[in-house]
Formats: structure tokens, C-alpha cells, sequence
């Protein structure tokens, strides 16, 4: 059944031009937002939480800027089936590119951690172009063996590595003191309250993921923050910023504190292009013993 709806349907559209699916993304929002309120509650409640000081209709401008970002998103993430490296190069691409070149003369990992952003996806995808070294990013393998198969081929037709998250120490341990880049996405639920950072975020206590700081101490990696920007319809870029070349002679937390406060920089900057449905905040301190 999966293959025969990729085949029949996502796989044709596309190879339909971006500036097409995004009249599709138009129609499609107006059904989503005004129509069917797809996890409206979720968005509007988080949006009322993270910014207490803005209006009712301010709120609601942001949520519906909102919903037509996530629609351009699912229709941009069709059409990377079909897309070209060329292509991809045009729409995705990085701000100081001459910085990749400093940080491959640390001669070690780096570790660049970024948020549910903009679109991730694109620029992820893109990255490998930019060096010649490994580029890996960890993921969470979804359970359709099938769409898991093309959604990997797809995410790696410039280079990258795609790691199902249970495999990222083995992963570090065979790349141990090799210039690599390892992409991570650190803003999402951890999966654990047990194991997570808890801090201030967009207003709220929030359980953060501790990986990123775990693996860079582990492995003695250095870790940049990656921030995305749209800058028009189907077109973003990433400028990268340090947080630690010496990961080890930081201080606990460090790290973790530091990513996710530009993260949230980042959203307070301008909030439309985060992701809004996800439950974000689901997890509570009284569960969690601190790390």
C-alpha cells in the first residue's frame, strides 16, 4: 500500500515545479486551518504559553502564518523526491561557508545542532555539499519500512549519512577523532523525563534532550549552532555560530543551555517558522530525576 500510494501519487507530484505544489500548499492550508483546525488546540496553546505579553489576535496572526509555513513544508518535503542536487543548491544553502573550512582544521568532530526550523529538511539535505568530510545526522526511523527506505535514498543524494538514533554511539565510536559534521535537531520532547536537562524555555520549564552535550563531551567534538532562516518561499540558508571548540572544559549544562537559548532567540525572532504542532511540552518536572 505505501508503495503503491508514493508511486501513484507523491512520486508524481513531485516532479511538478515548487512554485506549482505551493498553489497546491494555498488550498491545502485554507483546508487545514479554516476547514479541518488541524491540531489547532496544540498550536494555540503553545503559542499563548511562549508568548504571554502578545494579543489574542496577535497569537492568531501567528498561527495562521504558521499553518501556510507548515503546509509550503509538506509540499517542499514532496518535491525533494524529485529535486536535483542543482536544484537543492539554489533553494538551500549556507551563510559563511568559509567558517566550514576553520572548522575542519579542528581535525575532530563537530557537532551542528539546530531546531525544527524554517525547513530543516532542505538544509540538512543540502550540507554535504558544502564539505568534502562525513556529514551524518541521526534520526528516529519511522515504521513504514517502505517510506523509511525512499525518505533516506531522498535525505541522502547529496552525501549525508542518515544514523537511526540508537546507533549513534557506534557511530561516534567508529569516527572517533575524524573530521566529521554530525547534524543534530535538539529542540523536540525528549524521550525521556528521567534523562533530561530541565531550563526556561520560551517561558516555560522544559524537559531539553541531553544528547548533543553527551556525545560532544564523550567524543570531544566541537558543537555549532545552526540557525536557519527562510528567505523567501523556498529558499533558506544557515549561518553558523560557535558555542565550544573544547567541550570538555566546559561546565555541566553548558552546552545544552547555550543551544537551546539561541534556539529560542531565534523563534522570538520571528515565531511563524517553528514547529507549532508538536507537543513540545508534554513532559513535567515531577517526573524527572535530574540529570
Amino acid at each position: 500500500m505505501s508503495a503503491i500510494l508514493f508511486y501513484l501519487f507523491i512520486k508524481p507530484l513531485s516532479l511538478l515545479p515548487l512554485r506549482v505544489l505551493h498553489v497546491f500548499s494555498t488550498g491545502v492550508y485554507y483546508m487545514l486551518y479554516h476547514l479541518v483546525g488541524y491540531r489547532k488546540k496544540v498550536v494555540f496553546g503553545n503559542l499563548e504559553r511562549s508568548f504571554p505579553d502578545k494579543t489574542p489576535a496577535e497569537i492568531k496572526a501567528i498561527a495562521s502564518d504558521f499553518y501556510r509555513h507548515f503546509c509550503d513544508l509538506i509540499f517542499e518535503s514532496i518535491r525533494m523526491f524529485s529535486m536535483s542536487v542543482e536544484e537543492l543548491r539554489r533553494r538551500a544553502y549556507v551563510t559563511n561557508p568559509e567558517y566550514i573550512r576553520e572548522l575542519e582544521k579542528l581535525e575532530k568532530g563537530v557537532i551542528i545542532v539546530a531546531g525544527h526550523y524554517a525547513n530543516w529538511e532542505m538544509i540538512g539535505t543540502s550540507f554535504s555539499q558544502f564539505t568534502d568530510y562525513h556529514v551524518a545526522a541521526l534520526y528516529s526511523p519511522i515504521k513504514d519500512p517502505f517510506f523509511s527506505k525512499v525518505l533516506s535514498e531522498s535525505r541522502a543524494k547529496c552525501g549525508l549519512e542518515l544514523v537511526p538514533k540508537n546507533e549513534g554511539a557506534a557511530m561516534f565510536e567508529a569516527s572517533r577523532d575524524q573530521t566529521a559534521f554530525y547534524l543534530f535537531g535538539a529542540d523536540q520532547s525528549p524521550t525521556s523525563s528521567k534523562k533530561s536537562f530541565w531550563m526556561e524555555f520560551l517561558n516555560q520549564d522544559t524537559a531539553v534532550a541531553f544528547g548533543t552535550e553527551k556525545f560532544a563531551k564523550n567524543y570531544d567534538c566541537a558543537v555549532v549552532f545552526g540557525d536557519i532562516q527562510r528567505v523567501k518561499r523556498g529558499h533558506y540558508n544557515m549561518t553558523f555560530s560557535l558555542i565550544t571548540e573544547n567541550p570538555q572544559e566546559e561546565e555541566h549544562g553548558m552546552i545544552t543551555i547555550e543551544h537551546t537559548k539561541r534556539l529560542e532567540e531565534v523563534i522570538r525572532r520571528d515565531p511563524r517558522y517553528w514547529l507549532w504542532t508538536h507537543r513540545r511540552w508534554k513532559r513535567k518536572r515531577e517526573e524527572a530525576v535530574e540529570v
